[in-house]
C-alpha cells in the first residue's frame, strides 16, 4: 500500500487560565509538554470587564473562570519561560483586548521577540459581548473605535497577528439558530471592515492585508450535518461579501479562516459520561471536511457542566483531538462531502436565508444600530426560549435528560466535589494585596519617557493623561495603551481612564420584547403554574414580583433571562435590571419594587461570596420574608452550604424544566410567607 501525503493537523488548544499567573504558566507548560501546539489563555471577568481585583465587583470573581492580570509584572509571570516569538497565543478578550495585546506585546519585546513574527489572535469581537457573553464595558461606538485602532496597528505592526476572532460561538450558546449564528457574525465583520476602511488609517491598496487577518471563532453543535454545511455556508458568504462589497480579488486573502470550540451548552450535568461522545461529533463536524476544516480547535471537558476542569480532564480532550489527527486517515484525503446533493442542498437554503437575514441587518443601519435597538438580542432570547420549550416538551431529546434517564452508578462522579477543580479562596487576597504591592514599588520616573522604547518609563499618571487626550480626539489609541503598559498601569487605571472619556453602556436585555415561546392552555403545566401565581398573589395582596439578578461580572445572561420570560408568561410581574450589579445594588432593588423572590443567577463560581452578601443584607433591611433562590453551576456541597446559609432552593443545569421552576419559586413565596401549600388541579 501506497502511503498518502498526510495534510497538517490543526492547531490543538485548550482554553486555561485560573488562580494566578504563576499557577497558569505552570498549567500552559504542562500542556505544551503533552503535545499541545497552540496556547488558548482564559482570563477572569475583572480582568476581561477592566477592573482590578481590589475593585468591589471583583469580589468573589478573581481567577475564577480565567487568570487574573492586571499589569505587566503579572503577563510577564504568565508567560515566563514561554518564548513568545515561538508561540500560537489566543487570548479571549474583547472590551480589554488592546489592553492586553499591548501587554503582551511589551513581554515579548523584553523576551527579545521581533513584534512582527508574533502570531496568535485576539477575540476581540465586542458584539456578541453585548447579546450574549457580557463582558462589554463601553458603548458601541467607541468599542468600534478600539478595534478599528487595533486592526490598523497590527496589519502596520503585527502582520502575521489576527487582531479580531468574530465570534458566533457564544451565540449559538444564547439560542442562535445556524442562520442567526452565520448572518450575526458576518454583519459584525461587515461593521468592523467598513469601520476600518472609512477610518483612512489603511491604504486602500493594503486593504487586502486587513481582510486576509480577519478570522472567526465558531461553535459546533451535536447536530452533525447541519453543522458542517453551516461551516460550508459561512465560507462561501465570506468570499461573497469580500469580493463584492470590498474588491478583494486575491482568493488567498478572501479565504474563511476560523477556530472553534465545540459546544458547551449541550453538556449535560445529568450522566455527563455522554458529554464526551457529544464533544468527539461535534468535532468531527469541524474537521472532516477538508474544504471546511477549522485551523484551530479547542474542546471543552466531559465535566463543565459540573465546575471548573481538572489538569486530566483537560488531557483528556487533548488526546481526543490527538487521536483522531494521528491515528485516523482523515488527514489523507480530499473532501469527502465534495459533490454531495444531499449537502449542497442544505448549504444552498442556508447561504439563501442567511443573505436575506444580513440585508435586512443592513437596512437597519448595521449591526452596531442593531444592536442599540435590542433586535438582534430579542432575537436570541426568543430563539433561546423556542429550544428550552422544545426540550422541555420532549420534542428535542437529550439522552440523560429528557430521554434514557435510568442509569447506572456513575464511578466518574463518584466523589462529585473531587470530580471537578476549585479555586482555593485565599487566592483572591493573595492577588489583591499583590496588586497593592505593584502599585506602590513600580518604577516611576521623573520625567515623560516611553514613545516607543521599552526599557524606558513615563509616570503612571503621564501615561494615563496622555491615553485620555488621545481618546478625546482621533489619534489611533494603541500607541497610548502601549505607554501605559510599560508604566505599570493597571488594567482598571487602564479602563477607568477610558471609561472617564467613553462612559459606559448597559445593552439591552431583549427580556420585555421576547415573544411567548411555551403555551399556557388549559390542562398544560404552564397553565397550572399561572394559576398558581394568580391565587397567591391574590392571598399576598397583589400581583407576585419576581426580581432577577445578576450579581458580580457574570455575564452568561442566558438562564436569567429564560427564568426571567418565563416568570412573565407564568403572570409574575419581574423586574430584571440586566448584568454587573453589586449585591448592595440588588437588595436595593428589591426593596424598592417590593418584591416576592429574589432569584440570584452566577456561573462563574463566585456564589460562596456573593449570595450570602445578598442575605445578609436582606436580613438587616428586615425582609426575612423574601425567599432567595440561586441558580448556576454550582458544586454539590456549595449548594448545600448555601442552603445552611438561608437559601431557599438551588438550581442547577440538571433543572432544565423552567416551567416547574417557576412552580417551585411560587411554592417558597407560600412558604416564606406561612401560606398553606397549593396544589392545582390538572
Amino acid at each position: 500500500m501506497t502511503e498518502r501525503q498526510k495534510d497538517r493537523p490543526w492547531l490543538m488548544r485548550t482554553y486555561a487560565g485560573h488562580s494566578t499567573a504563576e499557577a497558569s504558566n505552570e498549567l500552559y507548560r504542562r500542556n505544551l509538554a503533552k503535545g499541545q501546539t497552540g496556547l488558548s489563555v482564559a482570563f477572569d471577568l475583572p480582568t476581561q470587564t477592566g477592573y482590578d481585583p481590589d475593585h468591589v465587583l471583583a469580589r468573589g470573581e478573581v481567577g475564577r473562570v480565567g487568570v487574573p492580570v492586571s499589569h505587566l509584572g503579572d503577563m510577564r509571570r504568565l508567560f515566563q519561560d514561554i518564548p513568545l516569538e515561538q508561540m500560537n497565543t489566543s487570548m479571549t478578550i474583547n472590551a480589554t483586548a488592546m489592553w492586553l495585546l499591548a501587554l503582551y506585546q511589551v513581554v515579548a519585546e523584553e523576551q527579545g521577540a521581533d513584534i512582527a513574527t508574533l502570531q496568535g489572535t485576539t477575540q476581540n469581537d465586542i458584539v456578541k459581548e453585548y447579546l450574549s457573553r457580557g463582558t462589554h464595558v463601553f458603548p458601541p461606538g467607541p468599542s468600534l473605535r478600539l478595534t478599528t485602532d487595533m486592526i490598523a496597528y497590527t496589519v502596520s505592526h503585527i502582520p502575521k497577528w489576527n487582531p479580531i476572532n468574530i465570534c458566533s460561538y457564544h451565540l449559538q450558546e444564547a439560542g442562535a439558530t445556524p442562520v442567526q449564528e452565520i448572518a450575526y457574525a458576518m454583519s459584525t465583520a461587515i461593521a468592523v471592515l467598513d469601520a476600518v476602511r472609512d477610518s483612512g488609517q489603511v491604504p486602500e491598496e493594503k486593504f487586502g492585508d486587513v481582510v486576509a487577518r480577519i478570522s472567526f471563532f465558531v461553535n459546533a453543535g451535536v447536530r452533525f450535518i447541519e453543522e458542517m454545511c453551516k461551516m460550508r455556508a459561512f465560507g462561501r458568504i465570506w468570499d461573497q461579501i469580500t469580493r463584492e462589497r470590498y474588491g478583494i480579488e486575491n482568493a488567498k486573502q478572501r479565504r474563511f479562516r476560523y477556530g472553534v470550540q465545540v459546544n458547551s451548552l449541550g453538556l449535560t450535568e445529568a450522566q455527563p459520561e455522554n458529554n464526551v461522545q457529544r464533544i468527539v461529533l461535534e468535532m468531527l463536524a469541524v474537521t472532516l471536511s477538508k474544504d471546511a476544516r477549522a485551523r484551530a480547535v479547542q474542546l471543552p471537558a466531559w465535566n463543565e457542566a459540573l465546575g471548573l476542569p481538572r489538569p486530566w480532564d483537560q488531557q483528556w480532550s487533548l488526546r481526543i483531538q490527538q487521536v483522531l489527527a494521528h491515528e485516523s486517515d482523515l488527514l489523507e484525503y480530499e473532501d469527502i462531502f465534495a459533490g454531495s446533493h444531499v449537502i449542497e442542498k442544505k448549504v444552498d437554503e442556508l447561504v439563501a436565508e442567511c443573505l436575506a437575514e444580513i440585508d435586512r441587518i443592513q437596512e437597519m443601519g448595521g449591526a452596531m444600530a442593531a444592536v442599540e435597538s435590542g433586535y438582534l438580542k430579542s432575537q436570541l432570547v426568543s430563539s433561546h426560549a423556542e429550544r428550552r420549550a422544545r426540550i422541555e416538551a420532549g420534542d428535542e431529546k437529550i439522552v440523560g435528560v429528557n430521554i434514557y434517564e435510568s442509569t447506572e452508578p456513575n464511578p466518574l462522579t463518584a466523589d462529585l466535589d473531587a470530580a471537578i477543580m476549585t479555586v482555593d479562596h485565599a487566592v483572591e487576597a493573595q492577588v489583591v494585596r499583590a496588586i497593592g504591592e505593584w502599585k506602590t514599588t513600580r518604577q516611576e520616573s521623573s520625567d515623560r519617557q516611553g514613545m516607543g522604547d521599552p526599557f524606558h518609563y513615563p509616570t503612571t499618571g503621564q501615561a494615563l493623561e496622555r491615553l485620555k487626550e488621545a481618546a478625546a480626539g482621533t489619534e489611533n489609541l494603541m500607541e497610548a495603551t502601549l505607554e501605559c503598559a510599560r508604566a505599570g498601569v493597571t488594567t482598571g487605571e487602564w479602563a477607568g481612564a477610558l471609561r472617564e472619556v467613553f462612559g459606559e453602556f448597559r445593552a439591552p436585555t431583549g427580556v420585555s420584547s421576547a415573544p411567548v415561546a411555551v403555551t399556557a392552555e388549559a390542562g398544560t403545566p404552564l397553565a397550572e403554574v399561572r394559576e398558581k401565581v394568580r391565587r397567591t398573589g391574590e392571598e399576598l395582596g397583589g400581583k407576585l414580583r419576581l426580581l432577577v439578578g445578576k450579581p458580580g461580572l457574570d455575564g452568561h445572561s442566558n438562564g436569567a433571562e429564560q427564568i426571567a420570560v418565563r416568570a412573565r408568561d407564568a403572570g409574575f410581574e419581574v423586574v430584571y435590571q440586566g448584568i454587573r450589579l453589586t449585591p448592595e445594588q440588588i437588595v436595593s432593588a428589591a426593596l424598592a419594587e417590593d418584591v416576592h423572590c429574589v432569584g440570584l443567577s452566577i456561573l462563574s463560581g463566585s456564589h460562596a461570596e456573593l449570595v450570602p452578601d445578598v442575605l445578609d443584607r436582606m436580613r438587616e433591611a428586615g425582609a426575612t420574608d423574601v425567599p432567595v433562590i440561586v441558580g448556576g453551576i454550582i458544586p454539590n456541597a456549595d449548594a448545600e452550604d448555601l442552603k445552611r446559609a438561608g437559601v431557599a432552593a438551588v438550581f442547577t443545569p440538571k433543572d432544565f424544566g423552567i416551567t416547574e421552576i417557576i412552580g417551585r419559586i411560587v411554592d417558597e413565596i407560600r412558604k416564606a410567607n406561612q401560606l398553606d401549600p397549593l396544589e392545582v388541579p390538572a
